[in-house]
């Protein structure tokens, strides 16, 4: 097999997993049938506080993220194939854990815990393989095919849900998604693999137009950054800071985009969250394209701006009166927070190197996680106590307009680089 069908083979295994992992932005289906439970007040059902319901889909948002750092290191060590594979048995573990229980602790333990540590592991394992197969320009390309399956996940797997939880109830339904993923991601994880050593990507070199020789501008320089140096350097603390707003944003309308399109929806409600998925997936291939051939900051800036627009939109409340302007909303707020997970990873490997991607992208994406648990605590918080959501987004739009000023005087030393290789060539 040449090298070229080889990083073919790799993003589509990588797509692959992260379809089945993107199980994650499904939990607004789960939540909303153990919230109707607790109303219900069913002998022997859910008996949960009415405020902890999103506590195992925060905790799994902030496990994820903080495993991706032993993750990201075994992926750097042992290789794709084992850290996926890995992946696939926890997160297995963990649905047939809560499938045995109505528990608070246990869907704590086995979703929080268990999935998130299992979701990291195959996340990890993933986009660094599929990238080290091509040459930088591509990179926001790559990454956001990659990362596309996590996001599009919940366009077949919420309707899939909504099914299988009528037709058979919450636990034999995470029974079912439990033997599902041992089989699926196991088999995919055969599928990654790391190119030879030595090994440059077509493209990698450019060449001046007038003499043919090696342009050094236009290529990357071999980068090695370590993890230690890494955490000492303010650059990393900006974009960890600008990972944590673009995220912790998007996520919060994540978790609870369900119970907001209920209000207009009724049971239809799970289309809106399929809807926010093709927007999701298509942000990280769109928006990697265009940081590729635009550059990362111009485009970051632009998403942030865009995405506080649309929380501000969504506070008088249209969204949750109209079928039609809240799958809009859900579809624009999933393709910006979609952008997020193809520009960072990019960033990731232009600034600090292939060598030890795995373990620097996992400490970048904490951010992710503290985002998510932060964003999505604060907005059941806020609904708690206000019986709307016009506190959350209003709190959103304002942290994105923060973002927004950070990126736009963020200091990427590597965008003249990118330049020259977006151009194709060099003046002689």
């Amino acid at each position: 097999m040449n090298t070229d069908r080889k990083g073919i083979v790799v993003i589509t295994a990588g797509t692959g997993i992260n379809l089945a992992l993107g199980i994650l932005y499904t939990w607004s289906i789960f939540k909303e049938t153990i919230r109707e439970a607790i109303i219900a007040k069913t002998p022997g059902s859910f008996a949960w506080d009415m405020g902890s319901v999103n506590d195992p889909y925060a905790l799994a948002c902030l496990v994820f993220a903080f495993m991706m750092i032993p993750a990201g290191r075994m992926q750097d060590r042992k290789g794709p194939r084992i850290t996926a594979f890995t992946g696939g048995v926890l997160v297995s573990l963990g649905f047939l854990l809560i499938a045995s229980s109505v528990e608070y602790w246990i869907w704590v333990i086995g979703f929080g815990g268990l999935v998130g540590t299992g979701i990291a592991f195959g996340y990890a394992s993933a986009t660094p393989a599929a990238l080290k197969w091509f040459p930088p320009a591509k990179s926001g390309l790559v990454s956001g095919i990659v990362v596309s399956g996590f996001g599009l996940a919940s366009a077949y797997i919420a309707p899939l849900s909504t099914y299988l939880v009528k037709q058979h109830g919450l636990l034999h339904t995470m029974l079912i998604f439990g033997m599902a993923f041992l089989l699926v991601v196991s088999a995919l994880s055969m599928m990654l693999m790391l190119p030879p050593p030595g090994y440059k990507p077509e493209g990698t070199e450019r060449r001046c137009a007038s003499t043919g020789n090696r342009d050094q501008r236009a290529d990357f320089p071999h980068v090695d950054e370590t993890p230690r140096s890494l955490l000492r350097k303010a650059q990393f603390w900006v974009l960890w800071v600008l990972y944590f707003i673009g995220a912790g944003a998007g996520l919060m309308v994540i978790g609870s985009v369900s119970g907001m399109a209920k209000i207009s929806m009724g049971e239809r409600a799970f289309l809106a969250v399929a809807i926010l998925a093709i927007g999701n997936a298509t942000g990280r291939i769109v928006i990697g394209m265009l940081s590729d051939k635009f550059g990362r900051k111009r485009v970051l800036c632009g998403v942030f701006l865009f995405q506080a627009l649309l929380m501000f939109l969504a506070v008088p409340g249209i969204a949750l009166d109209s079928p039609f302007a809240i799958v809009l909303l859900a579809t624009l707020i999933g393709f910006n927070y979609g952008a997020n997970l193809a520009i960072f990873p990019s960033y990731a490997k232009d600034l600090w190197g292939m060598p030890h991607f795995g373990t620097n992208y996992g400490l970048l994406f904490t951010s992710w996680g503290v985002g998510g648990f932060a964003m999505s605590k604060l907005s059941e918080t806020l609904k708690a106590g206000s019986g709307s959501f016009t506190l959350s987004f209003l709190a959103a739009g304002a942290l994105l307009l923060v973002g927004f000023e950070i990126a736009r005087r963020f200091d990427d030393h590597k965008e003249e680089a990118r330049k020259v290789v977006r151009r194709g060539l060099a003046p002689g």
